[in-house]
């Protein structure tokens, strides 16, 4: 299973063959042992796409993924970066939410949020006719 073609990684790791070609240009996964029409993967490539997909599904942008899959030596002294999203629902309340969550859950909070801020609309304008 050390000898995997493009075709074998590909159904392997569930992953079609061009996108496997494009990690491989964005870095994300080292280029094949052999180049050409005799490219040959390893088992190291097979691994490497699993945890990709795995950290994808966990709501990871690529360049996230790309910065966890980076040797622990070259971030070490370096905190993990945060970035969040910020919803102003009114003039006293903002909302943080951390970017890079997964898509239902990132939809399940905007419809929560979107409540928020009508009912505090509503709220405001209640006290502005009184």
């Amino acid at each position: 299973m050390d000898n995997l073609s493009l075709a074998e990684l590909s159904e392997r790791a569930g992953v079609p063959p061009r996108t496997i070609r494009f990690y491989i240009a964005q870095g994300l996964l080292p280029g094949p042992r052999r180049s050409g029409r005799s490219a040959v993967y390893g088992n190291a490539h097979l691994r490497l796409l699993d945890r990709i997909k795995g950290l994808q599904a966990k709501g990871m942008t690529l360049a996230e993924v790309a910065f966890a899959l980076l040797p622990s030596h070259s971030h070490r002294d370096l905190p993990q970066p945060v970035a969040w999203l910020e919803y102003d629902l009114s003039d006293e309340v903002v909302v943080r939410v951390r970017s890079g969550i997964a898509p239902w859950r990132h939809k399940l909070i905007r419809n929560v949020l979107a409540e928020a801020a009508t009912k505090l609309q509503d709220e405001q304008k209640e006290r502005e006719t009184k």
